[in-house]
This record gives structure tokens, C-alpha cells and sequence, in this order.
């Protein structure tokens, strides 16, 4: 079974050119052409942080739905956090991650079963401390492991982890794999890898990277990034 998946920090749909433009985050993500995405900062930051587009124009204008998490309002997520799946793809249970917080950050978790398979998936904004970003991924790999029965598993997001390979990244043992797509951050002039895809060891990667094109370039401050994943036959 193929998946790919797909991280994107939104900038609540303000581009380089100060537009708030959500159908241009909409196309962005049919060239993209992901299975699952996770999206950050998808909310407005005040008030009652309604979703930058409403749902219905998710789901009129792409190939996606929105995970529902129980909650009330015009948000799609948790604290900017949501995910978006592929029609078809069968949505088995959604859920908040209880993170340590001291800014409005948040994780969000989804199992979803795709080809006859229990996948499950993270999506994630990580404080600016590091301290507490190592705090927040002992708590998603806690939930992960707590909240069912073990399955190929895919946490993505917006890291705010700007060394390469140590930091919060240090968390994860040897059954995780910390993918680098690329730099991401800022958009204009990549040179941070902060937006990252972590795989359990159940999966294969045939290709990770960022996606550059015309409408990324300028669309949000961040670049989005993807991988194609692989689930070999049990």
C-alpha cells in the first residue's frame, strides 16, 4: 500500500504578498496530491480562531474531508492543528494530544484505515522552547503508544526544531525515523528543516521532499513538504 502524506504550515493563509488568499493553500495542496495532510496554523490566532476557509470550501474545492476532533465553532482543528484526508480513506477514531504548553500549541491525532490497514497519524506545532519541545514528543510518543493498538504510524508537523538531527529530535528511538525533506523556513529563502515527517518502522520511504513550485513560493511563510510512503504486504 502507497500513502503519501504531507505537512504544511498555513501561516493562516497569509502569503509573502500579505494576501489571505485560501483558495491559493487549496491548490497548493492539489499539486501536492497527498493522501493525508496536516495543516498548522489553520485557525485565526484571536477571538474564537474560526478556520481561515470554511470547511465546505475544503470540501467542494479539493479531494479532501476535514478530521473532526468533537469540538464546537468554525474551527477545523486544535489550535491551528488539523488534518485532512483523502476521500475515501475511512476515518476510525480522532483525538487532541495533551501536550505541555506555555504557548497555544498543539497535537492532534487520527487513525485511519487505508487498503484494509490501520494507520495512525500525528499532526503537530512544537513550542519555541526546547525544553518543552522535548516535553511535547515524549508526550505524542506516550499518546501513540496509550491510545490502541500498535499500527504504522506517521507523525508530521511544524518541528520550530532548527538543529539537524539533535534536540527534540533526540526523542525518538531507534523504531522511529526522522525523515528530512528539505528546507522549508522561511519560504522565501529556505534554511531551516523545521517542518519534518517522523515513520514508524513499519513503512518504506521512496521519496521525501519539499514542494516548490509558483503558488508555494508565496503562498505562506513555510514551504510545504511531503513523503511517499510504502507499507510492504503482512
Amino acid at each position: 500500500m502507497h500513502l503519501t502524506f504531507a505537512s504544511y504550515n498555513i501561516h493562516k493563509a497569509v502569503g509573502l504578498d500579505r494576501r489571505r488568499d485560501p483558495d491559493r493553500i487549496l491548490a497548493i495542496l492539489r499539486e501536492i496530491d497527498a493522501d493525508v495532510v496536516a495543516l498548522q496554523e489553520a485557525d485565526m490566532r484571536f477571538g474564537a480562531r474560526a478556520s481561515v476557509f470554511p470547511e465546505r470550501s475544503i470540501e467542494d474545492h479539493s479531494q479532501y474531508r476535514v478530521v473532526h476532533l468533537g469540538g464546537s465553532g468554525d474551527s477545523i482543528g486544535w489550535h491551528g492543528n488539523a488534518l485532512l484526508v483523502r476521500r475515501g480513506i475511512e476515518i476510525a477514531g480522532a483525538s487532541v494530544v495533551p501536550l505541555p504548553t506555555i504557548e497555544p500549541r498543539g497535537a492532534i491525532r487520527a487513525d485511519i484505515v487505508a487498503g484494509g490497514r490501520r494507520v495512525r497519524v500525528v499532526g503537530m506545532h512544537l513550542d519555541l522552547s526546547g525544553l518543552r519541545r522535548r516535553q511535547q514528543v515524549r508526550a505524542i510518543l506516550s499518546h501513540v503508544t496509550d491510545c490502541g493498538e500498535a499500527c504504522p504510524s506517521v507523525l508530521m508537523g511544524d518541528f520550530n526544531e532548527w538543529a539537524p538531527r539533535g534536540g527534540s529530535l533526540r526523542e525518538f528511538a531507534p523504531g522511529w525515523r526522522v525523515l528530512g525533506p528539505g528546507k522549508s523556513f522561511p519560504s522565501r529563502q529556505p534554511v531551516g528543516q523545521l517542518d519534518r515527517i517522523v515513520i514508524s518502522r513499519d513503512w518504506q520511504c521512496h521519496h521525501a521532499a519539499v514542494h516548490l513550485s509558483a503558488l508555494s513560493a508565496r503562498g505562506s511563510d513555510h514551504l510545504p513538504v511531503f513523503a511517499r510512503l510504502e507499507l510492504p504486504k503482512i
